[in-house]
């Protein structure tokens, strides 16, 4: 485990002359609030390498290294977006594996699947859900985290060479270019979104302000306990508080969860009534819907292209949604000139009549 800046120092030389690196993270999004990154997994061909990102370590020194190569990750997508977000990091390039699967045809593309597939090798699962905070690490976790990284390279290796052989090796190149655009232009969350979760859209104007004040309430409670949000409550328990609580009662206290301790109880109580005193014009509205009436023409040329993109797709044995997710054929099908630059290059070759 590297969890000193002596031991970061004297890796980076071999890390900067590596002619491959695998990258892993670990977090701990299920344990704590906010997440974390706790552990970084590093594979060159010297050997396997654990960096312990929460021993308050100058990662600076290492992004830059690792920013220099081109990285090989399994389903990269979660691994970038939490390095951009907590360490401003954004690779050169990538090699995803898990999309090098799916563009293969794979339909199970989970990693151990896949080594096993390729490389004939049974890796061990049940360390997916740990806490990746604690330390010391097990030594079950620590054989867990190498594991993701170790055979990325070999498994990198049989898959460039069959996404060669069927000629989809630029696909994967252009998608994982991609990959990267989209987890580096990543935006920051709509304040007036966050809290509009799953079940709000069917609560009144009175009660979304009363669950507006319940989802900032949990935002406090959760990073107070460092706990995730739904250890606090559950988004349908506070819509279901919600359009309960502005139904005229005497009291709020009632309706109050009995198993939260007393000081969250009237920490709960305070957020809803203040959510209910707020004057009818404070009360938040709807999203606006833009009403779009989808005409013959319209159904006509979505039906036609979706029916290219599904053909294409049964032919080359892959996911359609590869191709074209049906969000997208819609707003192709709507106006192709404006929305066709959302395409990939090979996605438009397949997509063309």
């Amino acid at each position: 485990m590297i969890d000193s800046e002596r031991k970061l120092a004297a890796y980076l030389p071999e890390l900067r002359a590596a002619t491959w690196v695998a990258v892993d993270t670990e977090a701990d999004s299920l344990h704590a609030y906010p997440e974390k990154v706790c552990l970084i997994q590093i594979s060159t061909a010297s050997g396997d390498r654990l960096i312990d990102s929460l021993a308050r370590l100058n990662l600076k020194p290492l992004l830059e290294v690792l920013a220099g190569h081109e990285l090989i990750l399994h389903g990269a997508d979660y691994d970038l977006r939490l390095l951009r977000r907590h360490h401003k990091f954004v690779p050169r390039a990538i090699f995803d594996t898990m999309l090098a699967a799916r563009l293969l045809g794979q339909r199970q593309f989970g990693l151990c699947h896949l080594v096993k597939q390729y490389l004939g090798v049974t890796l061990e699962k049940g360390a997916q859900k740990a806490n990746w905070a604690v330390r010391p690490l097990t030594e079950r976790m620590e054989r867990y985290a190498r594991n993701d990284t170790h055979y990325l390279k070999p498994l990198a290796d049989s898959l460039r060479t069959e996404l060669g052989i069927r000629g989809r090796l630029a696909w994967h190149q252009e998608s994982c270019v991609r990959l990267i655009q989209d987890t580096a232009a990543e935006l920051p969350p709509d304040p007036d979104s966050l809290w509009r979760v799953k079940g709000s859209h069917a609560l009144n104007r009175p009660a979304l302000a009363v669950l507006r004040e319940l989802w900032h309430w949990r935002e406090r409670e959760a990073r107070a306990a460092n706990r995730p949000p739904f250890f606090v409550m559950s988004h349908e328990a506070m819509v279901q508080l919600a359009a309960t609580v502005t139904v005229a009662t005497p009291s709020v206290e009632p309706l109050l969860p009995a198993r939260l301790s007393e000081r969250r109880r009237a920490s709960l109580k305070q957020a809803l009534e203040q959510g209910l005193r707020l004057p009818p014009e404070q009360h938040p509205h709807h999203p606006r819907r833009v009403n779009h009436r989808v005409s013959e023409g319209e159904k006509r040329r979505f039906s036609e292209i979706q029916k290219r993109r599904d053909t294409r797709a049964t032919a080359l044995g892959i996911d359609p949604t590869l191709i074209a997710s049906r969000a997208l054929l819609a707003r192709l099908a709507r106006d192709w000139e404006r929305h066709v630059p959302e395409l990939m290059s090979w996605q438009l070759e397949l997509l063309k009549a």
